[in-house]
C-alpha cells in the first residue's frame, strides 16, 4: 500500500473488543444510500478517530456535546448526527452508526464525510429503511484516509467483520482452496489448501470448490509425477507406496528419481499452473520423439502418459479461453427479492470452477448497486485478478478499479464485454447465475413449507425463523461438548453454530441432565446480556432438544430459573427399539408426545435438523478426545516447548518418568538448566 498513514480528527485508542475490520458501504456524498462494500486489506495504514464524543462505557454511544448536565438527556437520530456536522473534516474517510447497545447498524465511505454525513440528517428525503438506521443511531465514529480509494478499502474490510444491518453482505464464509508447491524441502509436495495469504510462486488458484482441486490434483499426479505424502511419511518409507505402482509419484522417498530430476518436474508443473502449457506440452512431445527415435520406448510412452494427462486436465471443462489468461468472470441474477451472483474463476487460461454467492441486500438496491458492493467485499478475501469481466458497469467503476489495484499492488481492470468469446462468457456465467437462484428459490420455499408444517406441530404462531437444535456427546464423561445447531428458512446457518466446552464443577462427569442444563444457562444468560430486547435476531423461534421428557424438564429448569417463559421448547425423543421414523416429540407446555406418520416431510425435516446437531456434537467430541490424545502432561509445565520437552522424553523415555525423576536427573538433561529443573520438579510433586 502506498501513501502515508492516513490523518484523522482525533487519535483516541479503539474501544476495547470492538473489531477493526468490515466490509462493503456506502456510495458517495453524492448518494444517499448506495455505494460500493469495501474492499480490505490490513495493510491500508490507518488511524481511528474518536467516536466525535466520548463514547460512555460500557457501549460505543457518543452523548450529544450539548448536553450541559447529567440530567439532560442524549441527542439520538437526525438530531445527534446535526450535532455531530461541525467536527467532521472535508476529507474522504469511513464512518460507521452504532444503535444503544454499541452494534454497528452501517458502514460507509465518503469521498467528503461531513457532506456525507449531512445527507443523513435530510430524513424526509431518506428511503424508509434509511429512516429507520438514522433513528437508532446514538453515536458516530469515523476514520479519515488520504484518498477515496483507500477509504473503500477500509470499508469492505470492516463489513465482512463487523456485519453491519444495513449494509450489503456477503453471507457466505467459506475459505477458497488453492494448490500448493510446498516450499522449504528438496523434494516438494503438491497438496490442497486453504485458507490464509497465498503467495504467489507457491499456491495457484483460487478454486472455485475442494471437488475441482481434487480433480485438477489428480490429473497433476499422473502428469508430473510429484509426491502428495506428509513429511513424515515421506522420511519413514523404506519401499515405494502405492502412488508409486499405479504411476502417480516418481518415489523419491526411497531415491528412485535423482532430486536435480524431481527439481525439473516441480518446475514443469509450476509452469504449467501459471499457464505455461502449450510450450510445455510442445517440449514433452520433442521429448517423446526423440525417445522414440532413438527406441527408448519406455521412456516414450512416460513423456505420452504425461501428455494426455495434461490435455485431459484442459479437456474437462465446461468452459475455456486460453487467452483470457487470469481473470474472473462475474453476473448477477435478481428476482423476487433475491440474489444470485455467479463467478468463474480462470488461473493461466484454465477454468478453474466456478461458485454461486448469494449477498443479502435491502430491497430498494439496485443491481449494478448490489454486484458494486459484491466485488469488494469478494475481493477483500481474495487477491483481485488483473481483469475482472462484469455483465454490468458498476456505478463507482473507477473508483473500485483504483481500491483494487491499491490492494493487488498492479493494475485491475474491470471490462464490460459487449461481443466476442468474452460476451459469451459473461452470458454464460449469467444463465448459471439465474439457474442457480431459481433453485435456491425451489429450496427456499420447500423450507418454508416444512417450517409452516413445524408450527402447525407445535401450535406456534408463525413458522420459526430460527431454530436452534441441542445435543451433547461424551465417553463415560469424558471430553464432554455440548453443541447447538441452527437451522432457518434457507436450511442450516453453519457460522452459527456453536460448541460448549462442559466445565462447571457442579455438572456431574456422564450426567446428561446436567451437561444440557449447563450449555442451555450458558447460552440463554449471554443472549440476555447481548441482546436483552430480542431485536439483533440472537434469540431463538423453536429449541430442540435431542432426548425425551427428562431433558425437556431439566430445560424449562433453567429457562424459568433466567425468567424466560416464552420460549417453545421440544425434546425429540426415540421411539421403541430407537427406530428411526417412531420419534416421540415432548414439548415444554405439557400435554402427550407428538408423533408423525412415517411419511410425513415434516418429520424427515427434524430428523434432519437432529441428526445434524447429532453429527456436530459427535464431531466435536472426536476432535476433542484426538487432541488429548496427542498432548502431554510436559505440556502443563511452564517453559517446556516442543525442544525441550523432545530432549526430556528422550532422556527419559516417556512423561511419566520425567514426572518421577529427582532434582540432580533433571539437571543433566540437555537444555535443562537448574532452575528450570527445580520448576518440573516442583510442579510434578506439587500435582502428585
Amino acid at each position: 500500500m502506498t501513501g502515508n498513514a492516513p490523518e484523522t480528527l482525533a487519535c483516541l485508542p479503539l474501544p476495547p473488543g470492538l473489531p477493526t475490520e468490515l466490509s462493503t458501504g456506502s456510495g458517495d456524498s453524492s448518494s444517499l444510500d448506495r455505494g460500493p462494500p469495501a474492499l480490505i486489506d490490513s495493510s491500508v495504514p490507518v488511524s481511528w478517530s474518536s467516536p466525535l464524543s466520548e463514547p460512555a462505557a460500557p457501549s460505543f454511544s457518543a452523548p450529544a456535546p450539548g448536553a450541559d448536565s447529567a440530567e439532560s438527556l442524549p441527542l439520538t437520530g437526525a438530531a445527534y448526527l446535526r450535532s455531530q456536522i461541525r467536527l467532521l473534516p472535508l476529507s474522504p474517510g469511513v464512518y460507521r452508526m452504532l444503535d444503544a447497545q454499541g452494534a454497528v447498524l452501517y458502514v460507509g465511505k465518503a469521498r467528503v464525510l461531513r457532506r456525507r454525513v449531512v445527507s443523513y440528517t435530510q430524513t424526509h428525503r431518506l428511503p424508509v429503511r434509511l429512516q429507520r438506521m438514522v433513528a437508532a443511531t446514538v453515536a458516530l465514529e469515523v476514520i479519515t484516509t488520504h484518498t477515496e480509494a483507500e477509504a473503500l478499502l477500509l470499508e469492505s474490510n470492516l463489513i465482512k467483520k463487523l456485519k453491519p444491518r444495513y449494509n450489503i453482505l456477503l453471507r457466505d464464509d467459506k475459505s477458497f482452496p488453492y494448490i500448493e508447491i510446498t516450499p522449504g524441502h528438496p523434494f516438494p509436495r503438491l497438496i490442497k489448501t486453504r485458507g490464509g495469504r497465498p503467495q504467489p510462486g507457491t499456491h495457484f488458484g483460487p478454486f472455485a470448490s475442494g471437488r475441482a482441486v481434487s480433480e485438477t490434483l489428480a490429473a497433476l499426479q499422473r502428469a508430473f509425477l510429484l509426491r502428495t505424502c506428509a513429511d513424515a511419511v515421506f522420511a519413514n518409507r523404506t519401499r515405494p507406496c502405492l502412488l508409486f505402482q499405479i504411476k502417480r509419484c516418481s518415489g523419491p522417498c526411497v531415491g528412485r528419481i535423482e532430486p536435480a530430476a524431481y527439481t525439473a518436474l516441480v518446475e514443469e508443473a509450476r509452469a504449467f499452473l501459471s499457464g505455461r502449457s502449450t510450450s510445455l506440452q510442445r517440449e514433452l512431445a520433442r521429448r517423446m520423439e526423440e525417445a522414440s527415435a532413438a527406441l527408448a520406448f519406455e521412456a516414450a510412452a512416460v513423456y505420452r502418459d504425461r501428455i494426455k494427462a495434461l490435455t485431459n486436465v484442459q479437456a474437462h471443462q465446461d468452459i475455456n479461453l486460453p487467452t483470457l489468461g487470469e481473470a474472473d468472470v462475474i453476473a448477477l441474477h435478481s428476482e423476487g427479492g433475491q440474489t444470485c451472483v455467479q463467478v468463474f474463476f480462470f488461473r493461466g487460461g484454465r477454468n478453474n470452477g466456478n461458485r454461486p454467492f448469494f449477498p443479502a441486500h435491502p430491497a430498494d438496491l439496485t443491481t449494478a448497486e448490489v454486484l458494486e458492493g459484491f466485488v469488494g467485499q469478494l475481493y477483500a478475501r481474495l487477491p483481485p485478478p488483473r481483469l475482472i469481466l462484469l455483465d454490468q458497469p458498476l456505478p463507482n467503476q473507477e473508483l473500485v478499479e483504483k481500491a483494487l489495484a491499491l490492494r493487488a499492488g498492479h493494475r485491475v481492470t474491470l471490462g464490460v464485454p459487449r461481443r466476442g468469446n468474452r460476451r459469451k462468457l459473461v452470458e454464460h456465467a449469467a444463465l448459471n447465475a439465474r439457474e442457480a437462484l431459481g433453485r435456491r428459490m425451489a429450496e427456499g420455499s420447500a423450507h418454508r413449507r416444512l417450517l409452516e408444517g413445524v408450527a402447525r406441530a407445535f401450535s406456534l404462531k408463525a413458522p420459526p425463523e430460527r431454530v436452534e437444535i441441542y445435543d451433547n456427546s461424551h465417553i463415560r464423561g469424558a471430553h464432554a461438548v455440548g453443541a447447538m445447531v441452527v437451522a432457518g428458512p434457507e436450511g442450516f446457518v453453519k457460522n452459527a453454530y456453536r460448541t460448549f466446552t462442559i466445565r462447571d464443577p457442579e455438572t456431574v462427569p456422564g450426567d446428561d441432565f446436567a451437561m444440557m442444563r449447563e450449555v442451555l444457562r450458558r447460552r440463554f444468560a449471554r443472549a440476555q446480556g447481548e441482546d436483552p430486547t430480542r431485536e439483533r435476531g440472537l434469540w431463538p423461534d423453536l429449541v430442540l432438544i435431542d432426548g425425551g421428557q427428562g431433558q425437556v424438564s431439566a430445560a424449562g429448569a433453567v429457562l424459568a430459573e433466567l425468567g424466560i417463559d416464552d420460549l417453545a421448547v421440544v425434546g425429540v425423543a426415540k421411539g421403541p427399539d430407537r427406530d428411526a421414523g417412531r420419534e416421540r416429540f415432548f414439548p415444554l407446555a405439557g400435554g402427550p408426545p407428538l408423533s408423525f406418520p412415517l411419511n410425513d416431510p415434516v418429520l424427515h425435516y427434524l430428523q434432519r435438523l437432529r441428526d445434524e446437531a447429532h453429527r456436530f456434537a459427535i464431531g466435536t467430541h472426536r476432535a476433542k478426545r484426538s487432541r488429548a490424545i496427542g498432548s502431554s502432561p510436559l505440556d502443563a509445565v511452564p517453559g517446556i516447548g516442543a525442544r525441550r520437552k523432545k530432549a526430556l522424553l528422550h532422556h527419559f523415555g516417556s512423561a511419566r518418568a520425567v514426572a518421577q525423576a529427582g532434582l540432580a536427573d533433571l539437571e543433566v538433561v540437555d537444555g535443562i538448566s537448574a532452575a528450570l529443573a527445580k520448576k518440573i520438579y516442583e510442579h510434578f510433586h506439587d500435582a502428585g
